[in-house]
């Protein structure tokens, strides 16, 4: 008997991390029902990071009324620790651009006050160890909404910044952010170029957004006593990583990490896999992002540092995936079983995965099998 760990990223578009993992789990039982499998879904910060740790247990989920993207009240979730002073925030629960529709996308209007609105019902709450998750953000606004949400005076368009009404609670909260982008603020590579295009920015809505952008960096750096625009991560989540960097002295602990380290913390992903025999992991696409910070690397990397063997599902797996995972140990399985558009794929549910999971134990049956006497 084998103790597998099954620890996945959502299928974006098609599945949540939860419905991954379950669907392996469902497979792997099928051809070897006598194995342990410990489920541990994970998120890299943006969308689903809720859902994941909730998984793992000892969270209570919790409301509060924050304003959408565009400025109109809404119920947003959150979760609190069985300790009452832990709390995980995922910007796209107010701020996110799945809060708007195609039509109603507007980089320039697009507010993060929501999600200051959910850091404030966190303080409130009593929460003293809060980790954000920044992905999947409608809004290019510099952070401005989530200050003035949090007490401060900011105003991306008049490019005023001052902190001296700052919610003081922040002096003994120990912030954690979930960013998995290096992006600047400002420039060709910053939060407006890069990702303003699909918050439904046009080409001059770009050059006017980076042109406000710059203007409010120059009043918040010096009502915050630094530069912070240059630091990577300071273009996330339309430029709330600058505001973040910026109010960070002022909590009693900061930091900026991958989403997926934070996320791996909170569901305690380390204590399972201490006991792990084999890791299987996954993500939509196993392509050249994978490489870049996303979750089945981080899983990967974790299970090869700790010696146990990991396994990456992947709805598409590209050469490029497959090289990475490869440099820290890992094999990348694709979910299709014949050639299949994008469309198709994502729309044929959880029975692949559920056969994926099956194929997979059954390798591992010929492989652990015993010689012959």
């Amino acid at each position: 008997m084998a103790t597998v760990l099954i620890a996945p990223d959502s299928f974006k578009g098609s599945l949540t991390s939860v419905e991954v993992a379950r669907a392996l789990a469902e497979g792997w039982a099928l051809a070897r029902p006598d194995d342990a499998v410990v489920l541990c879904p994970l998120a890299d910060g943006g969308e689903g990071t809720l859902e994941a740790v909730a998984a793992a247990g000892g969270w209570t989920w919790r409301e509060a009324l924050a304003d959408d993207p565009l400025g109109r009240p809404t119920r947003a979730r959150w979760l609190v620790g069985g300790d009452g002073d832990s709390a995980v925030i995922e910007m796209a629960e107010a701020s996110g651009l799945s809060r708007v529709g195609a039509a109603e996308r507007d980089a320039i209007a697009a507010s993060s006050a929501g999600t200051g609105d959910l850091i404030d019902a966190a303080l409130d709450a009593g929460a003293t160890s809060i980790v954000l998750g920044i992905g999947g953000s409608a809004t290019t606004d510099g952070g401005a909404g989530l200050l003035r949400a949090l007490g401060a005076r900011a105003d991306r368009d008049r490019a005023i910044a001052d902190l001296s009404g700052l919610d003081a609670r922040l002096g003994g909260v120990d912030l954690a952010v979930a960013c998995d982008v290096s992006n600047p603020l400002l420039g060709p590579t910053g939060a407006a170029a890069v990702y303003g295009p699909q918050k439904g920015a046009s080409p001059s809505d770009v050059e006017e957004l980076d042109r406000r952008l710059a203007g409010f960096a120059d009043a918040l750096e010096t009502a915050a006593g630094g530069r912070f625009r240059d630091i990577p991560g300071a273009g996330a989540a339309g430029g709330i990583g600058f505001a973040l960097l910026a109010i960070g002295t002022r909590c009693r602990s900061f930091a900026l990490r991958p989403g997926v380290d934070l996320v791996m913390d909170a569901t305690g992903f380390t204590v399972r896999l201490a006991s792990a025999d084999l890791v299987i992991t996954g993500e939509g696409r196993v392509d050249a992002q994978t490489a870049f910070g996303k979750t089945a690397l981080g899983v990967a990397r974790r299970a090869g540092e700790a010696g146990v063997p990991c396994v990456v599902v992947g709805g598409g797996v590209e050469p490029d995936g497959i090289a990475s995972l490869a440099s820290v140990g890992a094999v990348a399985v694709p979910v299709v079983e014949r050639a299949m558009s994008v469309e198709d794929a994502m729309a044929s549910g959880r029975a692949p995965i559920v056969r994926c999971g099956e194929r997979m134990a059954r390798l591992v049956s010929i492989g652990l099998r015993p010689p012959a006497a």
